[in-house]
């Protein structure tokens, strides 16, 4: 077995497809140094707020809040819960307008439990070719007949349940509102016009690179686009634009319960942390007052691809997801390296992450960041 696990290493290193932990710590609002010591703006980061490095919001967390403690120890079904996790459930369904919020420990225990869980055999689920490969691996395990359509293309989504709703008790569309490697976004109402034509369509939104950076409370595109009250399962995660970790689900309070008893990443998890979910809430509670740094990486991102066109350098992205398509492995990581050299951590992007000859370039950017520094990424592309 080693021998053969030797061997497909060393393929993927000729491919250019091989890949190894960079380290990289933060250093920093948007900034990270490798181990040379060298400092390098952020750019394969999540952390759209600039949230993770900013040293006021940490003290103040810890002038707010006292630790109780640094683990569960325990699945949630045992012994492992806390009041602070129950509150910050209670809090994000209040600010949803929902009946019920449910904690996961990651976006992917969230993705590859609640498929399984509300599929069956007389379910259908339809999924945009550019979901999440948590998703993926959810549509897999729910072992649901499963059909993707092409991306975003929302009439051929329409013609499929034109054909194929009658056939079955419960129809599931799946979809990101902003997608996590081409930065673009879902038209949300259409979506919803879909489910009020057919009465047996679910929607199942996955938001997670879009809470926290859109919409007037920060509640992401379903917020943004006024749906909140119109899809049935609105994913997001903690991890991203709140610099924290774990997900949620926001849904009905009979679904909630359905999950607490079905869904194994919930069951079979260890809870996340007392600490971790009082920093959440006290980022969570924070959220509207974030209006300003949400309006800064809009005109960042805004201006970026303004750059771009003059560049003439395309990009399907509309957030602040931006990726420059390279099309080859190699040509990515050279152009990875150059960035690395001017100063900016920004990883190129392979398969299986995204399709074979579309490797790229993924600029995640976040709200401190400068023209100057964008600027001197753009004369690097």
């Amino acid at each position: 077995m080693l021998e053969e696990i030797a061997s497909e290493l060393e393929q993927l290193k000729k491919d250019n497809m091989y890949r190894s932990l960079p380290a990289v710590e933060l250093a920093g609002r948007g900034v990270v140094q490798d181990k040379a010591g060298k400092e390098l703006l952020d750019l394969s980061s999540n952390d759209y707020l600039a949230i993770a490095g900013d040293e006021i919001l940490r003290e103040d967390f810890f002038r707010l809040f006292k630790p109780k403690s640094f683990s569960s120890s325990s699945s949630r079904l045992l012994s492992g819960f806390n009041s602070d996790t129950v509150e910050l459930e209670q809090l994000i369904a209040k600010d949803y307008n929902r009946e019920a919020a449910l904690i996961f420990s990651s976006g992917y225990h969230v993705n590859t439990s609640i498929l399984p869980a509300i599929g069956n055999s007389k379910t259908l689920i339809l999924a945009d070719k550019l979901v999440h490969a948590s998703l993926i691996d959810g549509i897999r395990l729910s072992k649901c007949e499963f059909r993707r359509f092409e991306h975003n293309n929302l009439k051929a989504l329409e013609r499929i349940l034109e054909s194929k709703h009658a056939e079955y008790s419960r129809i599931i569309i799946v979809s990101e509102s902003t997608f996590s490697m081409d930065g673009d976004k879902c038209d949300l109402r259409f979506l919803v016009e879909l489910k009020r034509r057919f009465s047996n369509v679910l929607l199942y939104i996955d938001s997670a690179h879009d809470i926290g950076t859109t919409g007037k409370k920060g509640l992401g595109e379903p917020e943004e686009q006024g749906v909140i009250n119109e899809v049935d399962f609105i994913v997001a995660t903690f991890g991203k634009a709140l610099a924290s970790c774990g997900a949620f689900v926001v849904c009905d309070g009979i679904v909630k319960e359905y999950l607490v008893n079905k869904a194994r990443g919930l069951i079979f998890s260890t809870a996340l942390s007392p600490i971790q979910m009082q920093w959440t809430r006290f980022i969570w509670e924070q959220m509207p007052n974030f209006t300003a740094r949400r309006t800064s990486l809009a005109e960042n991102a805004a201006y970026f691809r303004l750059q771009l066109q003059g560049k003439n350098i395309q990009t399907p992205s509309a957030s602040h997801i931006i990726p420059i398509i390279t099309g080859q492995a190699a040509e990515t990581l050279q152009k990875s390296a150059a960035l690395h050299s001017a100063g900016f951590h920004c990883l190129a992007v392979r398969p299986p992450t995204v399709p074979q000859n579309l490797c790229r370039l993924r600029l995640s950017l976040n709200s401190a960041m400068t023209k100057q520094e964008m600027d001197t990424v753009l004369s690097c592309l």
